[in-house]
């Protein structure tokens, strides 16, 4: 492995010190003079026609400002893509799920604007609804949006290869049926924006977005200013997970409210609101029909889908493109197919969550290949290593990868695990009695795209100041939100430049004067931005040197830059310090500043969504996952001990912030698995603040211990790849591939509940007992 000064090095992250204290200033912390407070009205019903709305008696209220309908914005909608747009700002004609935003109150603190929100009345002429996704796609079932018949959101239909002749040639045929349930991101800061709205027609927001210049395209369209008008500063970020991506009703309401007041108007959502009408993961039923040999080598696939979207698409296109990409890997599949539709319901709307669509459809991919393992009598170690991808594979629909540990990871994951001892098939386990708590351990493997690759603008950029004492400025349109990138990329820098990361600074989003960038989502700002931030601080770095040759008398290609030193190679007498470079080089001939710019995409073929083809990202990472669990017989309680994650992320920039994501992916892994879920009761959701919804406490989780597989990849920063979403793909699986070596039980339904557990075992025992009295 190459021999960084920096990169490489555990370091603590920069941001620490200021969350630690809590300075940190989110953006409800933000007040600015004469700031209004606002609040939204929101529909009681799951599906109604919007008859009228009076806001006369709220518009009365002393300390009222101003408010706003749907109708303000006019026919203004927005979404993914054209043909995607089917979100107001506010709903205008009908209100399609419970909670959703129908008027929005500005007024001088928020009291009065909750109590003047309660004021507007709204007449509704309740229709029919529908919250299952399989009931909305039946003839006759209420429609949600009149030009979407059918409630088809998305329909991907695709196919690779020759699948029946493959189903022909198999030796063995499993199909099975799994479900994946609502889940909501869980960040602990509740969206919030503050809007300010300068005459004639400049907008400034301060707001909690991963992706800053979603909102800023947004705004101006909906508005009608130039982009060169719209300014949105990004302050810290109390998490994300994929639900601080796009553009909400809070955002548009909050600006309009400002146009209309003349004044700035903050917006924060209780996390009740948060939790009962914002985003969540998409719920999703999934059929896998997987066709093998004698021997598990893998022959062909088909899956069907059904995602449950809510009532507008969003991003739900790459959610059903991600599902279908990731039935191509990490294993080779040489015939697939696949059918996908997003429904409409009367839920709230589904977007990304941490792994978008790939977390569903790899939890019953890898559980189906424990199954089959069962079945055929054949190790689950084996079966994946048989069927492992590798290092230069191309899947059937053009999928490239550019480096694969898979083998080796599966190798290290092993390391922590006597598998000859501790893994024994069920029929095995079986005849021997066990106590009241039943252990087993599981294994699964995953994949994941590093740096995906969208339509429209996917390029990273980045600005880099040298300042006259020798620090360093780095200005990026890719945002922290939490994940510590800022950190990863401020280490690139001091590496390039040779000084040490408490040199560099790393300010947040400011779309007036930072690069235009996609945002922070598919795990792309180490590999994607740290290839531009790469490219920048050589630039810097190549104005640096010119100097300093002409300085110490000595080549360019002589000079290095090490720990604040500049020097020339085997002439140790000949250096200076790397601040004084940095003066003598601002002062140089008729004066000058060094500022270096870098931008990087991936060049790779366009992606078809629609049909399946061509290559997501420009690399891939690979990983595998051993789980130990422990399940109590008698109440179906499920404990999760120890989990080893072994991680192919191409190079740790940050082995300190590596481990940190494996151990977020694996919480985010376990309350899908065994505890979260959006409760529901005709579209109204029940489980409305952290205690009902039942997220894993540090009490819930388990040992982790993290090992990252280096294999350096040609397309990431440094050989760099991702390090943290591909981990919670794999962590579902492998709980309930643990679980059932523990008690024998296929569990396909999340969350796996202890009612869940308790009727298995009860389903299992009745079987047996049937088995036993034909016998």
């Amino acid at each position: 492995m190459p021999q960084y000064s920096v990169l490489g090095q555990r370091l603590p992250r920069v941001d620490g010190p200021v969350k630690a204290t809590g300075k940190a200033n989110y953006a409800d912390d933000l007040v600015l003079p004469g700031m209004l407070y606002a609040k939204l009205k929101r529909s009681p019903h799951a599906h109604a026609k919007i008859l009228s709305i009076d806001t006369s008696e709220a518009e009365r209220l002393p300390g009222v400002r101003g408010i706003v309908v749907g109708a303000d914005f006019g026919k203004f909608r927005y979404g993914l893509r054209p043909d995607t747009r089917d979100e107001y700002p506010m709903a205008l004609d009908k209100a399609r799920f419970v909670g959703e935003e129908v008027a929005a109150v500005a007024a001088i603190d928020e009291d009065i604007a909750q109590e003047a929100v309660e004021l507007i009345k709204v007449e509704y002429e309740v229709l029919p609804a529908v919250t299952d996704p399989e009931a909305a796609l039946r003839e006759g079932a209420p429609q949600i949006h009149a030009d979407k018949p059918g409630n088809i959101s998305i329909h991907m239909h695709t196919e690779f290869g020759d699948v029946d002749a493959a189903f022909k040639d198999a030796d063995y045929v499993r199909e099975d049926r799994f479900y994946s349930q609502s889940v909501l991101h869980g960040f602990m800061e509740p969206n919030s924006l503050v809007a300010s709205w300068e005459p004639p027609n400049r907008i400034t927001v301060w707001a909690s977005k991963q992706s800053p210049y979603f909102l800023y395209r947004n705004l101006a369209n909906c508005f009608d200013v130039p982009l060169s008008n719209v300014r949105v500063v990004q302050p810290y970020i109390g998490g994300g997970y994929g639900g601080k991506n796009g553009s909400y009703a809070l955002d548009f309401a909050a600006v309009m409210l400002s146009k209309k007041t003349g004044r700035p108007v903050k917006l924060t959502l209780t996390q009740e609101e948060v939790l009962t009408a914002q985003r969540r993961r998409h719920p999703m039923i999934v059929w896998l029909k997987t066709g093998v040999k004698k021997d598990g080598t893998l022959l062909a696939c088909e899956c069907r889908i059904i995602a449950d979207g809510g009532a507008g698409t969003a991003i739900g296109p790459t959610t059903i493109a991600n599902a279908f990409y990731f039935m191509n890997l990490p294993y080779v599949v040489p015939n697939v197919r696949f059918d996908g539709k997003r429904v409409y319901t009367n839920r709230p709307v589904s977007v990304a969550q941490r792994g978008n669509g790939i977390q569903q459809i790899r939890y019953a991919a890898d559980v189906q290949i424990d199954m089959i393992a069962e079945d055929l009598g054949i190790d689950p170690v084996e079966i994946r290593r048989r069927n492992s991808a590798y290092t230069g594979y191309t899947t059937p629909n053009g999928m490239k990868v550019t480096s694969c540990g898979l083998q080796e990871s599966i190798d290290e994951a092993l390391k922590a695990v006597d598998w000859e001892k501790e893994f024994r098939s069920w029929p095995e386990k079986a005849e021997e009695p066990t106590g009241r708590i039943a252990k087993g351990v599981g294994i699964a493997c995953n994949s994941f795209c590093s740096g995906v690759r969208l339509r429209g603008h996917n390029c990273c950029s980045a600005v880099i100041k040298v300042h006259e004492d020798g620090t360093v400025s780095l200005m990026t349109g890719s945002t922290d939100s939490g994940q510590g990138s800022e950190t990863v990329l401020a280490m690139i820098v001091a590496e390039v430049l040779g000084t040490r990361i408490e040199d560099v600074v790393v300010p947040q989003t400011d779309s007036t004067v930072t690069p235009v960038d996609p945002g922070s989502f598919g795990s792309r700002v180490s590999s994607t931005a740290g290839n531009a931030v790469r490219i920048a601080a050589e630039d810097a770095r190549r104005q640096l040197v010119a100097v300093a040759a002409e300085l110490l008398e000595a080549k360019p290609e002589d000079i290095e830059l090490r720990d604040r030193k500049v020097f020339v190679k085997g002439a140790p007498d000949k250096s200076m310090r790397f601040r004084d470079l940095a003066r003598l080089t601002v002062a140089h001939g008729a004066g000058t500043t060094v500022i270096g710019s870098g931008s990087w995409g991936q060049e790779i073929d366009p992606v078809d969504f629609e049909k399946g083809i061509g290559n997501l990202a420009g690399s891939y990472t690979f990983g595998t996952q051993a789980a130990w669990v422990e399940v109590d017989t008698e109440t179906g309680k499920v404990n999760v001990t120890r989990m080893v994650v072994a991680h192919d992320c191409g190079f740790a920039l940050n082995p300190l912030a590596v481990e940190g994501q494996h151990e977020g992916s694996i919480g985010g892994g376990v309350g899908h698995t065994i505890y979260e879920h959006c409760v529901e009761d005709d579209g109204q959701t029940l489980s409305s603040n952290f205690t009902s919804y039942a997220m894993p406490t540090v009490g819930d989780m388990p040992e982790m211990i993290s090992y990252s597989i280096e294999t350096l990849d040609p397309v990431g920063a440094f050989g760099a790849k991702e390090s943290g979403e591909g981990t919670q793909v794999s962590t579902i699986p492998a709980i309930v591939n643990a679980i059932h070596n523990a008690i024998g039980v296929w569990m396909t339904d999340l969350p796996i509940t202890p009612e869940k557990v308790l009727k298995a075992l009860d389903e299992q025992k009745a079987k047996d007992r049937v088995l036993s009295e034909v016998r």
